[in-house]
């Protein structure tokens, strides 16, 4: 299945994708695609999207996921990605958290920071967690994944790896958590660890990844990230990014208010924003 939510920011409604690729709205069967409904999505298998109201027009599509929880990062989850930035492959994962008032819809704009020069973009596999997990092995980790998503990680470096503290304080502005568009299940997944990755800016190829190249895969982090803290369902997990960010690139580029970036992940979907000032 493929699920997104749609509507005004605050108000979105649920809904799922017909063969068409067109909505259908959810809402008189599940409240929003979040919480427990993500813990039992196997009873929404059991709809035909056709007996579904169709959504019409091209409305505002938001945050995949509803009522994010715990939102986690990976830092220099690839090898080339750790490269780039100068930085050593981690011995083990490099956790940050971004704030749940980050995420934002697949395509609404990226809002650069007041004084903010130095704005970076990473196009990610996202993880949602669909049941609780705690002290889980790698080998049931992926009976507690509920779907995958795209995510634009969108990142202010100076406040990043310039000024005191930790990376979440430049991981976390408002609009730096695009999710979406859509919640694709793990049926629609034939292997998480093989999906081709990019994203442009100004039509400009900038990453050309694959998630066959990361260091800790997808069972790996859900795992790891249960024996420090119990997973619910309604947490994302954003795995890291392949190379060719604003950060690596000789001399480095940012973003500044008039880009358009777009990226995407085979079978996943698109992103599309564009870049204003506050």
């Amino acid at each position: 299945m493929k699920l997104a939510r749609y509507g005004k920011r605050g108000a979105e409604r649920p809904a799922m994708i017909d063969a068409e690729g067109r909505l259908r709205d959810l809402s008189d069967t599940i409240d929003d695609l979040s919480g427990e409904v993500l813990a039992n999505l196997d009873r929404l298998a059991e709809i035909n999207p056709a007996d579904l109201p169709l959504v019409n027009g091209t409305p505002r599509l938001g945050a995949c996921v509803g009522h994010v929880g715990k939102f986690m990062g990976i830092g220099l989850n690839y090898a080339d990605h750790a490269a780039e930035s100068g930085m050593e492959v981690p011995s083990e994962p490099i956790l940050f958290m971004k704030a749940s008032s980050a995420v934002c819809g697949p395509n609404d704009p990226i809002i650069l920071p007041r004084g903010s020069v130095k704005t970076d973009w990473e196009v990610e596999l996202g993880v949602v967690i669909g049941k609780p997990a705690k002290y889980i092995s790698e080998q049931q980790a992926m009976a507690h994944v509920a779907g995958y998503c795209v995510i634009n990680d969108v990142s202010e470096r100076a406040l990043q790896t310039e000024r005191q503290g930790q990376w979440t304080k430049g991981k976390s502005c408002d609009t730096f958590g695009p999710i979406g568009p859509w919640l694709v299940t793990p049926d629609e997944v034939d292997d998480p660890q093989n999906l081709a990755m990019w994203l442009d800016v100004n039509s400009e190829r900038m990453q050309d990844g694959s998630t066959t190249t990361m260091v800790y895969g997808v069972a790996y982090l859900v795992s790891y990230l249960s024996n420090l803290f119990t997973l619910e369902p309604g947490d994302v997990i954003a795995t890291g990014t392949p190379p060719g960010v604003g950060m690596g690139k000789k001399p480095a580029r940012y973003l500044r208010a008039g880009d358009v970036v777009e990226l995407g992940i085979d079978g996943l979907g698109q992103q599309r924003q564009d870049v204003i000032a506050d």
